[in-house]
């Protein structure tokens, strides 16, 4: 068993680390739309190729009367990913050790 206990402690690891990286990414990106960005700059396009995809679903779900000027869907994502790096990588990892002691 504790293969299965390995992998799925692997499996946490690399999730919290995607996480972590994805976080930072998008406290990147919500820092750089604030002064304007060149949209032909090679970084500036990674950030938007790699968040957009995660921020866009959040916008289309707001409600119009719930836009006031300022795109919030990078707080809400942020929150979503602490939530999951507190719940979700740290039941796999309490599942891990029940699964090796088990």
């Amino acid at each position: 068993m504790f293969i299965l206990a390995n992998f799925i402690s692997a499996v946490a690891h690399i999730l919290d680390i995607l996480f972590t990286i994805l976080y930072w990414l998008i406290i990147i990106r919500a820092l750089i739309s604030w002064v304007n960005p060149d949209p032909n700059n090679a970084i500036v396009q990674f950030l938007y190729k790699v968040t957009e995809p995660i921020l866009e679903p959040i916008r289309n779900r707001m409600p119009l009367n719930f836009r006031f000027g300022i795109d919030i869907s990078p707080i809400i994502v942020i929150l979503v990913i602490m939530f999951l790096r507190s719940f979700l990588i740290k039941s796999l990892f309490d599942l891990s050790m029940w699964v090796r002691f088990r």
